[in-house]
């Protein structure tokens, strides 16, 4: 499990509600069950008015992704691809037929397996740049209902808090209260604010870069595949594979290669 998106979320939740507490607030004033419903069934229920059931399915996997993703290690894909290379160039590229197992990454195999086949490199090139470009899509939907619930939070707050004041405006017998009934109604406004800005859109933009980091690593294995095929030297592979790393990637990927050597 990811841990750091925990400790994000609590530091962001943490600091607002301590920041409270020091200003003279108590943690119960926070509580609004009529805001809640309000701002979160209103948003939710927005949200799958504007998603289909099938993308809606995809909600709890997604939020899984959001702590249990690893970083993609594209050097070590680097160093597979250059170490295969030297294997094709002496025994030929059916030689490789042997590293297609179930514990291959599924891209990789895929790429590998339609090389093995002996099919055309620019159909190998089209079929895995299909299915790169179909991730990318998919993965782009996804985020988009997180970024859709952003947007509409705030409005549900704005909602909720109108509400409120309309309840309060209409009931003035008690001027005594009018200051807490107030203080209630502007609650929906902070739920609808602070769940758009502290959980929706940081989730979006989260599943944007892990789509972002899925997406060039899957660029370079179609890369590193095409190479492969046409009998690139695997010095060269590797430095043109390179061009996909930072600096300190590459500069991880050259103390592999030195000790290896």
């Amino acid at each position: 499990m990811n841990i750091y998106p925990v400790i994000f979320i609590i530091v962001s939740f943490g600091s607002l509600v301590a920041a409270f507490i020091l200003e003279g607030g108590s943690p119960g004033m926070l509580v609004a069950e009529t805001a809640a419903m309000i701002v979160f069934g209103g948003t939710i229920g927005s949200v799958g008015l504007g998603s289909s059931p099938k993308k809606l399915k995809n909600i709890p996997a997604m939020l899984k992704l959001i702590f249990t993703a690893k970083d993609k290690d594209l050097v070590e894909i680097v160093s597979y691809f250059k170490n295969l290379s030297f294997k094709t160039r002496k025994d030929g590229l059916l030689s490789i037929e042997a590293e297609i197992t179930d514990a291959l990454d599924p891209f990789i195999k895929k790429g590998l397996q339609l090389v093995v086949d002996g099919v055309d490199p620019q159909m190998v090139k089209t079929i895995l740049e299909f299915e790169l470009e179909s991730t990318y899509e998919r993965h782009k939907e996804n985020a988009g209902i997180f970024e859709a619930a952003g947007g509409l939070a705030p409005t549900m707050g704005v909602i909720g808090t109108v509400m409120g004041l309309v309840q309060v405006l209409s009931n003035l017998s008690d001027p005594s209260v009018l200051g807490e009934k107030i203080a209630v109604a502007f609650i929906a406004t902070l739920y609808g604010v602070g769940s758009a800005n502290l959980l929706f859109l940081p989730i979006s933009s989260r599943l944007k870069d892990l789509n972002n980091e899925e997406i060039k690593e899957k660029s370079l294995i179609i890369e590193a595949v095409l190479l492969m095929q046409e009998g690139a030297n695997p010095n060269i592979l590797a430095e043109k594979l390179k061009g996909f790393l930072d600096k300190k990637q590459i500069q991880k990927f050259n103390e592999m290669d030195n000790g290896g050597a």
